[in-house]
C-alpha cells in the first residue's frame, strides 16, 4: 500500500498560493487536475475564485465533482483583477479566513486570480508562494516579455504544450527560453485537460516541497 508522505504546515492555518495568468491559459484547468491528485495524497484544499463581476469559475469547480462546493468561494473584484490580488486583498484574505474557519482541517487554499496580463503578481500578504501560467497559443515571445508575472513568480507554468503544433510554436523552444530568462526558478510545462495529462504531478511535488514540506522521493 502507498502512504503518502506527512504533511508539516508553515504556520498555524493552511498555506495559501496564488495562481495568475492571462485569460484563457488554463488556470482553472489547472485546479482541476490538481484536485485528484491532491486529494490522493491526503491534501486537504480549497478554493477562491476571482473574477470581475462573476462567479462563473467557482460554479465551475462547485459543479464538477472534484471537490465539495462547500470548499469553494467566490471574489468578484469589480475592476482591474490586479487590485484584490495586490493593491488591497482583503476580500480575499477574508474569504481565505473564512474558509479556515469553516474547515480547520484544511492544508492549502488555492486563490485564482482573475485572468490578466503579464503584470499580474500577489501581495504576499495574501499568499505564501505564487504561479502564474501562460499557454504556447499566446505566442513563442511570451517569455521574452519579461513581465513581472514571468520573472517574479515562485513557479511559472507553461500550459497546452499538445497546441505547440497547432500554432506554429517550438515547445521545447519556449520551455528553454523560459528556464533562461528565469535563471534558478522553476518552470513546468503541462497539459492540464485531455485523455493525457502532463506536468501535473511534478506541479503538485512542487506545491508539496516547498509549502507542506512533504519529502516526494525523486
Amino acid at each position: 500500500m502507498n502512504v503518502s508522505p506527512p504533511i508539516t504546515r508553515k504556520g498555524p492555518g493552511a498555506a495559501r498560493i496564488g495562481i495568475g495568468g492571462p485569460v484563457g491559459s488554463g488556470k482553472t484547468a489547472l485546479i482541476e487536475a490538481l484536485i485528484p491528485v491532491f486529494k490522493a495524497r491526503g491534501i486537504e484544499i480549497a478554493v477562491v475564485t476571482n473574477d470581475l463581476v462573476t462567479k462563473e469559475d467557482a460554479r465551475r469547480l462547485q459543479a464538477g465533482g472534484l471537490i465539495d462546493p462547500d470548499r469553494v468561494l467566490a471574489v468578484e473584484a469589480g475592476a482591474c483583477p490586479h487590485t484584490v490580488i495586490r493593491e488591497d486583498p482583503t476580500l480575499n484574505i477574508a474569504a481565505a479566513d473564512d474558509l479556515e474557519a469553516a474547515f480547520p482541517g484544511l492544508d492549502l487554499i488555492i486563490i485564482e486570480s482573475g485572468g490578466d496580463n503579464l503584470a499580474s503578481t500577489f501581495s504576499l500578504d495574501l499568499v505564501d508562494w505564487w504561479m502564474f501560467v501562460i499557454d504556447v497559443a499566446q505566442g513563442d515571445d511570451i517569455p521574452r516579455k519579461r513581465g513581472p508575472g514571468i520573472v517574479q513568480s515562485d513557479l511559472l507554468v507553461i500550459n497546452k504544450l499538445d497546441l505547440a503544433p497547432h500554432v506554429f510554436v517550438d515547445a521545447a523552444a519556449i520551455l528553454a527560453e523560459a528556464r533562461q530568462i528565469r535563471g534558478d526558478a522553476p518552470v513546468i510545462g503541462c497539459r492540464a485537460r485531455g485523455a493525457t495529462v502532463e506536468g501535473i504531478d511534478q506541479i503538485a511535488d512542487t506545491i508539496a516541497r516547498e509549502l507542506l514540506f512533504q519529502d516526494i522521493p525523486a
